[in-house]
């Protein structure tokens, strides 16, 4: 005979991080969507032809991205506990790969490299931001609040997912 779990009630302690978890790794998802389609909808880019450094580019931002929302949802569903081991393992391994990815990344980069142009000025911000993803979630905590961020930024608190993986 299986034992139901009983269900979650609205005085669970942990709600409030679940939703907000939720948020989180839904967020990413839907970010990562709007960095798939919004940026290879503009027309400088085409005129620049820089299609191909632009997916360069935004292949290892897109990459990260998809993990973060993955960690946040598989996190929401584990809490209190951290997520499970074999999620742990698969974590640590991109932690490795993903400056590989960004490496890769970069080389593509550089040989579409379209010129001087308004998109290589897009092409080398969204590489910073997917260096700026990967460092936030996988070694110092980058992202805050904008009322607090200058205050937070200088705490090097470590990240939730890093946090998580030291207790796997």
């Amino acid at each position: 005979m299986a034992v139901a779990e009983p269900p979650v009630t609205s005085t669970d302690r942990f709600e409030p991080l679940r939703r907000r978890f939720l948020s989180l790794g839904l967020g990413e998802i839907v970010a990562a969507a709007v960095f798939a389609v919004v940026p290879t909808r503009l027309a400088f880019v085409t005129a620049d032809r820089a299609e191909a450094a632009l997916w360069a580019t935004l292949s290892p931002l897109l990459f990260i991205l998809v993990q973060a929302g993955i960690y946040w949802l598989i996190a929401r569903h584990h809490l209190p506990a951290p997520i499970p081991k074999p999620v742990a393992r698969i974590y640590r391994f991109l932690r490795v790969i993903n400056p590989l990815v960004l490496l890769t990344s970069l080389i593509g980069i550089v040989v579409a490299w379209p010129g001087v142009s308004l998109s290589a000025v897009l092409i080398i911000v969204i590489w910073q931001f997917a260096v700026a993803e990967y460092i936030n979630y996988f070694h110092v905590r980058l992202s805050y609040p904008w009322s607090t961020w200058a205050r937070q930024v200088g705490r090097r608190s470590t990240p939730r997912l890093v946090r998580d993986l030291r207790r796997a």
